[in-house]
């Protein structure tokens, strides 16, 4: 047998093994053995490598070459699901699409806690992995995605079409979770909050080794092309496990809403025993035909809806309380917890917000207390087991200085956290502030993270954000795990900031109350850093967004010395002070303030208050009667839409809201011509 015939018969059986092991759970040899077969399949790839297959095995272990990742366009986009968490509102949605497509057949399927990923299969091998994105885009994670041993690199089978996707999520299960942040908090790394995190995380690294060793796994969901084999959803999946593909075992055909009851009641309680997260149930029409009958809007499709469970709840001892203190001074209370599984994660800490939600609830050590995740993402306490309180308890006493430099905590007026005053000389303040300075919406200095940060601080070479303009490489190349490529990527990065507009240089220096729009502003109504600093109360307060608290921030802030002094630096470091005149596209919506609430399909929230700014309009950050019109995405706040209701505020869809421009301006409608089109009877792969 020649030399390419053996790489060849090595690549066959190593993708058999691997898909019988990781995708029908069936093993048929040993690790030992398998890892025997890889390695001869290593060594003759490395001694002939114009043999070289980006789909061999041996991509699972990934390798140590960074890449940046690039966008690419989904080829179909990537809709977004509507939610709910009332039964009555996933009852009236079947109940309306029966009415409009007569009886049809339901598929339920679990809905996954992980990160959406669509693969594209030409001619059975796989040749590109795109995440979600903005629905219309998303990264090239390709290179990380293969070395994912639940995706096949290779299809098996037969009856695919030449070319189609096949989308669903990435996970990290539960062990893989655990096992990572066990590592990361021996290393005194941050941890991940939860798996969604992680592997939302882990697909972004920039070297697939990384991705490799954390043990991502890949359920799909979903197929798009315009040749499947099936006119059924149902029939696609199951024809999709035959090529090789882990679909879920947990789906279901019904017929009925009590099926669908029934589907949702069994999981909502069988859920903790699954190895991997999930925070709802999918329903979706089977039958593509009715699917296309049904369409979709520009944000879902009316053919499927996402019910979401409700957050669990557990019981567990609070054994103690420490204080975090942030950027600004404000003072965190977190409980540390008797370990406790709560969707599906170990849970040792849970937020106290604040003293008044202390003594609201009542809380005192050594209780029984109900923790829950908000949004199934951050733990907070949410009552206390009084039946099981000891009788010795005493009420928990709030601290009084500051539990890190031992400053006496102050409480503003009209504020329900206490704060740390000693701002220039109370560490994670210090560190928060530099922190917030290098963040993407403010100076954007890359390869600057929290670890970094803070070992420069430790090492006596930044003190403040100022700093950072004085560092050379040598002393960041002197630091441990820190190699010349990444000083000078660092250095490269810094200078590069020095060319970040005024309005985001402003937002950096994490003056108190002034968030990024409220920086705009400020940046539009002064013009410049001087007049920012030499302005009044009354002033200040003549501002878009600045009321009184807002104004008194900003005097605090330019009234401390050692501000002014920062500000000195930063100047002579050369970063702008002064805004640029505005570049409109037009003038359409000028005159006009605008409100954006919710998720959207096409645009980002910032590219869309980006394009009301381009075309003269206002970002307002609040509903108020000062608004002309809000553009709504999914998942639109209660509370704004209620507002808006009461006080007859045209609400835009965000296609209604680029035929606003579109219709003044050519540049515009070229912009909104970009979206995907949307055929006028979509295909079997218009699918979200």
């Amino acid at each position: 047998m020649g030399i390419l015939e053996r790489i060849r018969e090595l690549r066959t059986q190593l993708n058999d093994h691997n898909r019988k092991y990781y995708v029908e759970n069936a093993p048929e040899i040993s690790d030992f053995e398998f890892d025997r077969l890889l390695r001869e399949l290593q060594e003759l790839e490395a001694a002939h490598p114009e043999y070289a297959d980006p789909n061999s095995p041996t991509v699972r272990v990934g390798s140590d070459i960074t890449s940046e990742f690039r966008s690419v366009r989904h080829r179909f986009p990537m809709l977004s699901l509507g939610n709910t968490y009332s039964l009555d509102e996933l009852h009236e949605f079947i109940e309306r699409v029966e009415k409009e497509v007569g009886e049809t057949e339901f598929v339920c399927e679990l809905k996954f806690d992980g990160t959406a990923i669509s693969l594209t299969y030409d001619h059975g091998r796989l040749s590109q992995a795109v995440t979600r994105g903005d629905g219309t885009a998303g990264d090239d994670v390709t290179a990380n995605v293969r070395t994912i041993r639940s995706v096949p690199l290779v299809l098996s089978g037969e009856g695919y079409p030449d070319l189609f996707e096949i989308r669903g999520e990435i996970l990290m299960p539960y062990a893989s979770f655990d096992r990572l942040n066990a590592e990361r908090e021996a290393a005194g790394e941050p941890l991940f909050a939860n798996p969604r995190n992680a592997a939302a995380g882990t697909l972004k690294q920039l070297s697939s080794a990384v991705v490799a060793r954390r043990g991502l796994d890949c359920t799909l969901y979903q197929l798009a092309g315009d040749d499947l084999p099936y006119d059924s959803h149902w029939e696609n999946l199951q024809k999709a496990r035959e090529w090789g593909f882990k679909i879920s075992n947990e789906m279901r055909i019904c017929r009925s809403i009590a099926q669908v009851d029934e589907f949702i009641a069994h999981w909502d309680e069988a859920r903790s025993r699954l190895p991997f997260p999930t925070d709802g149930v999918v329903v979706k029409v089977n039958r593509y035909a009715d699917r296309r009958a049904l369409g979709s809007t520009a944000k879902a499709p009316r053919w499927a809806v996402a019910y979401k469970f409700k957050a669990e709840q557990a019981l567990t001892e609070l054994l103690s309380v420490d204080f975090q203190v942030g950027r600004t001074g404000a003072v965190t209370p977190v409980a540390n917890l008797a370990p406790v599984q709560l969707a599906g994660t170990t849970v040792k800490r849970a937020t106290l917000h604040n003293a008044e939600q202390i003594a609201q609830l009542d809380i005192r050590l050594g209780d029984r207390v109900y923790v829950e995740k908000g949004g199934e993402i951050i733990p907070k306490i949410t009552g206390v087991d009084f039946a099981q309180r000891k009788a010795d308890s005493r009420p928990f006493e709030y601290i009084t200085v500051c539990p890190v430099c031992g400053t006496p905590l102050v409480r503003y007026e009209g504020e329900a956290k206490y704060y740390c005053p000693n701002q220039n000389h109370c560490e994670p303040q210090i560190l928060g502030r530099i922190i917030h300075f290098i963040r993407r919406k403010a100076m954007d200095i890359d390869g600057l993270g929290e670890e970094t940060v803070e070992l420069l601080y430790r090492n006596g070479l930044v003190h403040d954000a100022a700093d950072l303009y004085d560092l050379r490489a040598g002393q960041i190349t002197s630091l441990p795990r820190m190699g010349e490529k990444s000083a000078e990527n660092i250095m490269e990065s810094i200078r590069r900031s020095k060319l970040v507009p005024f309005p985001r240089v402003l937002f950096a220096l994490g003056i108190r109350f002034v968030g990024e729009t409220t920086a705009k502003y400020l940046a539009s109504h002064f013009g410049s850093m001087d007049a920012v600093m030499r302005a009044t109360r009354e002033e200040l307060v003549e501002a878009e967004e600045v009321g009184p608290k807002v104004a008194d921030g900003i005097l605090d802030y330019f009234a401390d010395e050692g501000n002014r002094t920062l500000i000195e630096r930063l100047r002579r470091a050369g970063l702008k002070f002064e805004a640029e005149a505005p570049r409109l596209r037009s003038d359409a919506l000028t005159g006009k303030s605008f409100v954006i609430s919710g998720k959207f399909s096409t645009h980002s929230r910032d590219e869309l208050k980006e394009l009301i700014e381009l075309h003269g309009g206002r970002n307002l950050a609040a509903v108020s009667a000062n608004v002309d019109y809000i553009v709504a995405g999914e998942n639109m706040g209660p509370a704004k839409l209620k507002k808006a209701e009461k006080l007859g505020i045209p609400i835009l869809t965000e296609k209604e809201f680029l035929a606003l421009i579109a219709d003044d301006e050519p540049a515009a409608a070229t912009f909104a011509a970009e979206e995907p089109e949307t055929p006028a009877q979509p295909t079997q792969g218009a699918l979200f």
